[in-house]
């Protein structure tokens, strides 16, 4: 792999390698979620992308006296557990790794290191019936797909930064959400958002509690058969599909009744420069949001730094 390009990430041909993965997030994501304390639109329970994979960050346990962090390092491929009392214990990620196995295994490890967590024992809004606990037959972890994935949100991770610190009013963490298995970063203007129409879950109403831009990056799924950045409004303003996106191959899509700003990661990989086209279709995405909503673009622009 060129350190210096873009890895080429497909989904077509990949699926069984994404889904094997995705559910490997799952799992560790509701352990996390079974131990966080609450934070408003469910930042507590995303991971981060940090130099070696993807990482929960740090979790309370033992009543907050005790931490520990649980680690995908996709450079040796195995999953790393370390406690703030010494304790560290690992699991190899081989190809052909099974979901069951993967569940069952790290359920030992925290039982070795003391750590206590209940988790639901079933794979969030897949569409798959079978408990984690059971799942042989999802057995498709590969390690090249793993690691071309987190190299492409190695780069991505370090431009939605960039794009983040731009902006001085509330914003996320650049973080990955494992439900949906996306990189993402949301913007807020600070004014309520009228209610989500048909929003029957509590995570949709708590993420859409106040006006939002958000930008993110996911692998391709069985609707979008391609690896793919988006960025949407909330709420959508009307006339939001006739602003104009960059760079010019950027489309927008309809996404259950709203527009959906749209850059393949192959069209992308095809610019002089993706660094720069990729801060040019969030920043045009973002502008045509912002100004139909009427916020406060220049009051929120954060000023380019000159001489220090």
């Amino acid at each position: 792999m060129n350190s210096n390009s873009l890895p080429d990430l497909k989904y077509v041909g990949f699926e069984k390698e994404k889904l094997s993965l995705h559910l490997l997030l799952q799992i560790v994501g509701k352990i996390k979620l079974g131990l966080m304390p609450r934070k408003n639109h469910w930042w507590n329970i995303t991971h981060y992308v940090n130099q070696q994979g993807f990482s929960t960050g740090a979790i309370p346990y033992n009543n907050g006296f005790s931490n520990f962090s649980i680690d995908f390092n996709f450079i040796k491929h195995q999953l790393e557990i370390a406690t703030s009392e010494g304790g560290f214990e690992l699991l190899k990620l081989k190809n052909g790794l099974s979901v069951s196995y993967f569940y069952n295994e790290i359920f030992k490890v925290l039982k070795t290191l003391d750590i206590k967590v209940d988790i639901v024992d079933k794979p969030f809004d897949l569409g798959i019936q079978n408990k984690f606990s059971n799942l042989s037959e999802v057995h498709h972890y590969h390690k090249d797909y793993a690691e071309k994935l987190w190299k492409s949100l190695l780069w991505i991770n370090g431009v939605f930064n960039e794009f983040s610190g731009r902006f001085y009013g509330k914003t996320c963490p650049v973080h990955l959400y494992w439900h949906s298995m996306d990189l993402a970063v949301t913007r807020f203007s600070g004014k309520k958002a009228p209610k989500m129409p048909d929003a029957a879950r509590l995570s949709d109403k708590d993420a859409y509690s106040h006006e939002c831009i958000s930008f993110g990056f996911w692998p391709g799924d069985d609707t979008l058969k391609e690896p793919a950045f988006y960025s949407y409004t909330f709420p959508n303003p009307e006339g939001l599909e006739k602003q104009t996106l960059q760079p010019k191959t950027a489309i927008w899509e309809m996404e259950s009744g709203s527009p959906m700003a749209l850059l393949t990661y192959a069209n992308l990989r095809s610019e002089k420069n993706p660094r720069q086209a990729l801060l040019n279709f969030m920043e045009s995405a973002y502008l045509a949001g912002a100004g139909l909503l009427g916020w406060s673009i220049e009051a929120l622009k954060v000023p380019k730094l000159t001489n220090l």
